[in-house]
């Protein structure tokens, strides 16, 4: 099988290399000259553009930071659509707006493409060792045929249902996500404010009820103040932005993703918009007067 990918930063770049590394012929495409030489160093062949991967393949997954990204690269001039062939197949593991994804889907259909919208979970260290969480949405067939596919890239792959559905369970995973995060947040401030070192809070609660994966991943890197990004405050803006559009025309209250979509803002208008989502905690140390360190 040869696939097409395009996309390859953060998140796009390791997930390529395994599937490279699992066997598969790549053909790959990114305005980032830089990743691409990087991914054909590791045996990848070099794509012109996202017309000519798609011509030049049967299977093109796409890794892009949005929906207008998504719908540029897909539509646009040189486009995947251009090139694409009939029977084909489009993988999205971008994490964009359900809507546009069934919008992309409905335009596919008509040329006798199908696609599938596959968002993963789990940062850049999970795409790295090949452990993302994939939250799919589309026909129950089409999954079922490429899921091994999938299963390169990631520990687990979850039929959520039909297009769209995956996106949508991104947009919950990322509220989630974020909410976890402000709590550890809060928690972490109010023990370095009342004399309790946070490693030792976080090393008595980590086995109990409030304990969590993203408490094990991020309250480490909060500690050594290490937010070298592993998921971009920007990005989990665009996310939670998205959630609450959802939330919107669905009818879904989202009170407390809306606030801590307003400390991601702010953080984002104090230079923070490419730190790690953990430097959620320096919007509570500004107003608290203090940093948590080990």
């Amino acid at each position: 099988m040869k696939i097409g990918f395009i996309g390859l930063g953060i998140m796009g770049k390791p997930m390529s290399k395994n599937l490279i590394k699992a066997g598969y012929n790549l053909v790959v495409f990114d305005i980032n000259k830089s990743a691409v030489d990087e991914v054909v160093k590791a045996g990848a062949e070099e794509g012109t553009s996202a017309k000519d991967v798609a011509s030049k393949t049967d299977v093109i997954i796409t890794m892009l930071p949005n929906s207008p990204q998504v719908k540029q690269v897909v539509f646009g001039e040189n486009g995947v659509a251009e090139g694409i062939k009939k029977g084909s197949v489009l993988i999205d593991m971008s994490s964009i707006a359900p809507l546009v994804s069934r919008e992309v889907a409905e335009k596919l259909a008509g040329k006798g493409v199908d696609m599938i919208d596959a968002p993963v979970s789990g940062g850049e260290p999970k795409a790295i060792d090949g452990t993302l969480s994939i939250m799919v949405g589309g026909k129950k067939e089409t999954f079922e045929k490429y899921k091994d596919l999938l299963l390169k890239m990631g520990s687990s792959a979850v039929l959520c249902g039909s297009i769209g559905a995956g996106n949508v369970t991104k947009l919950a995973n990322q509220v989630i996500v974020a909410l976890n995060i402000a709590a550890m947040s809060e928690a972490f401030v109010l023990g370095t404010k009342a004399g309790v070192s946070p490693e030792l809070i976080y090393n008595a609660i980590k086995g109990g009820l409030a304990g969590s994966t993203v408490l094990d991943a991020k309250a480490p890197m909060v500690l050594d103040r290490n937010f070298k990004p592993g998921f971009k405050i920007d990005l989990h803006i665009k996310d939670l932005t998205n959630a609450v559009e959802t939330g919107a025309g669905v009818g879904a209250p989202l009170f407390l993703t809306n606030q801590v979509l307003e400390i991601l803002r702010n953080l984002h208008l104090d230079g923070e918009g490419q730190s790690d989502h953990s430097a959620i905690i320096k919007f509570y140390e500004k107003l608290a007067k203090v940093e948590v360190t080990k």
